[in-house]
């Protein structure tokens, strides 16, 4: 804000005002014209291609390089990704199957050829029996063990952003939507359940805002006056 005040301290302003006005003074009609500040929505960070793969490729342990890159191309959050199951690879029909994500509901996703590569060496490497991302005893690996992943590799690739399992599935999206997926199979794909969620990466998918033809393209205009 222009004068310094966090939205947070804003809005107990307003509810002190509110608390004044309607206890102290006993108006009740006066605290429902004393309006909540709305936190503005920030857009979120997004990766480029050369960044996403920077990223990946500065992460050391194997485990967690593969966690991070089956998040990306399938779009998963964080407890989505240290969920899987290697039953949950399906190579014949070349999906993921997510389980209980969001809000307990299941959904489908596809799984990238590439990624089906990575995961075929991660297995012969690694052999995970039940959980594709094991942890301790027989718990999947905990999801803070990504997070930290994340911040040591945003540190070693360069990035001046910050990045989280949550960046790479907005980048995840605004790569889907920058090459001309529909959005509304971007909302399927990321579990949401209003369009609107998925709406705003319209915000931030430059390659279609730049692919957009402006109104004065149309136009034969000349630029120096006639004489």
């Amino acid at each position: 804000m222009s004068q310094g005040i966090s939205w947070p301290a804003l809005n107990q302003t307003v509810c002190a005002l509110r608390f004044f006005y309607g206890v102290t003074l006993d108006r009740a009609e006066i605290p429902e014209r004393i309006a909540y500040a709305r936190t503005p929505r920030k857009l979120p960070a997004i990766l480029s291609a050369d960044e996403v793969v920077r990223f990946l490729e500065a992460v050391p342990s194997l485990k967690a390089r593969t966690a991070l890159t089956t998040a990306y191309p399938a779009g998963l959050r964080a407890s989505e990704t240290v969920s899987l199951k290697v039953a949950d690879i399906d190579s014949q029909r070349m999906v993921i199957q997510v389980r209980h994500g969001k809000g307990a509901k299941d959904r489908t996703v596809m799984l990238s050829p590439q990624l089906l590569a990575i995961l075929r060496t991660y297995w012969r490497l690694a052999r995970p029996r039940n959980w594709l991302f094991p942890g301790r005893g027989d718990k999947p690996i905990d999801a803070q063990v990504l997070y930290a992943a994340c911040r040591s590799a945003t540190k070693a690739a360069g990035l001046t952003k910050r990045v989280s399992v949550h960046t790479l599935r907005h980048s995840f999206a605004t790569h889907l939507l920058e090459s001309g997926v529909d959005i509304r199979i971007i909302q399927v794909l990321l579990g949401h359940t209003h369009l609107s969620t998925t709406a705003r990466y319209t915000q931030v998918a430059t390659t279609t805002i730049a692919r957009t033809e402006s109104p004065l393209d149309r136009l034969r205009l000349e630029v120096v006056p006639p004489a």
